[in-house]
């Protein structure tokens, strides 16, 4: 399985804007959901505000960003590891997060994979995210 791993940017109303802005400098593919994309309420956030926003600029190098409540203008930034294969991402998900808080179990998201999300033992915030839910 090809893991990769990227920064992952919190933002608080602004990652669009700033999405566009390192899509316009850097140019690659640029993918945006909205909160109001998704199939279900609460997941928190403004309905026009970033859930997940992901900008491929080259093989293997991505930028990903969202909005959420409480973020101070780029302020965040997590690790995230993604990929194909969930057993894979979970044996990772349990190895990283041991010693540190888990804040969102490795379970079948409402976007069809799996998530997770932690602070790791040091102080750093991961994201583990992929596999399709079967």
């Amino acid at each position: 399985m090809a893991v990769r791993i990227t920064s992952y940017i919190g933002f608080a109303g602004e990652a669009a804007k700033a999405l566009a802005f390192y899509h316009g400098v850097l140019g690659g593919s640029l993918e945006i959901t909205r909160y109001s994309d998704m199939p279900m309420e609460g997941m928190g956030g403004q309905p026009d505000w970033v859930m997940h926003g992901q900008l491929d600029v080259s093989e293997g190098v991505a930028i990903m960003a969202a909005d959420s409540e409480g973020e101070r203008g780029g302020s965040r930034i997590d690790v995230i590891l993604y990929g194909d294969d969930a057993d894979e991402l979970r044996r990772a998900f349990d190895g990283l997060s041991a010693g540190g808080n888990v804040t969102m179990p490795f379970d079948q998201a409402p976007w069809g994979s799996y998530f997770g999300q932690f602070t790791d033992r040091f102080g750093v915030g991961w994201m583990i995210e992929g596999g399709q839910a079967g």
